[in-house]
């Protein structure tokens, strides 16, 4: 029996569960939990916001531990090896997205905590695809937001080509931007950090920016118009996106992974005039993993965590909630 904190309605406290996993696929490993982050999309499964959620289940997907048990056809992975598992736990295998190594857009993908049960537990099954080492220099706790968080930020600026000759703007300085400024600065870019709060500067600095923009402050938000090749919003809220997209240079792109409340809206001449782009980007595939836990381990770049036991998921939760955790709260066994 696999044990964890299963929530069985919209919204409601996450309680005592245990089920019965069955015999271990073939292409299979278990994990025994010993971390596992809360992320802000674990509190959308909870209440249930995007319509993708069936009760009871167990939330959770940065989870990291060691490989308890493997299937027989697994051979990239040893009983007692330490790994990690993120959003994604398989996907189909054979269509052309997997096939291109971008598993994360293949139309079958299973989440780790949909449909299915997660890491508020003591174990956890998943595909061996997508469960990679954790490499040693890594320590287990922070490493876990990474699973998630890390390649979310991480994906869609190396998919852009970020590099020592980018110019680059991250929105918001929270449980994605923090991580977002520290790999920013580790592809050797100019890192602007932008906020609404002007009391983040000296953090933002310490994280990696060059420099910081106030962004409610029109003047500051004018004096860098036209000056960046790729900014990456991070923050749920709704922000005047027609000032972002002036402040791209041409060819430059507005990227989002933070999804504000409200459709986004902005004129879609300046995108023309300049041949600017607005684009989204989910996670990563299982080797943009590997390649970001190997970037953070040789640039030390690790999530700011506050760690609670897994007994106190509830009260971590909702922490997360109210916004009150700097900035990655995780669960340990």
């Amino acid at each position: 029996m696999i044990h964890g904190l299963a929530v069985h309605a919209a919204g409601a406290e996450l309680l005592a569960f245990k089920y019965a996993p069955g015999p271990l696929d073939a292409d299979e490993v278990e994990i025994a939990v010993s971390h596992c982050g809360i992320c802000h999309s674990d509190v959308h499964l909870i209440q249930n916001d995007w319509g993708l959620s069936e009760y009871p289940f167990i939330p959770g997907h940065e989870i990291v531990g060691t490989v308890a048990a493997a299937g027989s056809r697994v051979k990239s992975l040893e009983v007692g090896q330490r790994v990690g598992l993120g959003w994604q736990s398989n996907s189909c295998g054979h269509c052309e997205w997997c096939m291109k190594g971008m598993e994360n857009l293949c139309a079958q993908s299973e989440a780790t905590c949909v449909k299915r049960h997660g890491g508020y537990a003591d174990s956890v099954r998943a595909n061996a695809r997508f469960v990679v080492p954790i490499p040693d220099p890594l320590d287990s706790a922070s490493a876990a937001p990474l699973l998630c968080g890390g390649i979310t930020v991480y994906n869609p600026m190396r998919s852009h080509g970020v590099n020592p000759s980018s110019r680059v703007g991250i929105i918001g300085i929270g449980g994605l931007g923090h991580l977002a400024l520290q790999f920013a600065r580790a592809f050797g870019a100019e890192v602007t950090a932008f906020s609404t709060n002007p009391e983040k500067e000296a953090e933002a600095r310490a994280l990696g920016a060059h420099h910081f923009v106030y962004s409610r402050d029109s003047k500051q938000m004018q004096a860098v118009a036209a000056k960046f090749d790729f900014i990456l919003n991070t923050a749920n809220a709704d922000q005047d996106w027609a000032a972002y997209i002036s402040s791209l240079r041409p060819t430059g792109a507005l990227g989002f992974v933070g999804v504000p409340p409200s459709p986004a809206t902005f004129s879609v001449f300046p995108l023309v005039a300049a041949h600017r782009s607005v684009c989204g980007s989910n996670t990563g595939s299982p080797a943009r993993i590997r390649e970001m836990l190997d970037v953070a381990a040789r640039h030390g770049i690790k999530a700011q965590i506050e760690s609670f036991p897994m007994r106190q998921a509830n009260e971590a939760l909702q922490k997360v909630k109210k916004n009150a955790v700097r900035y990655r709260a995780v669960l340990a066994n």
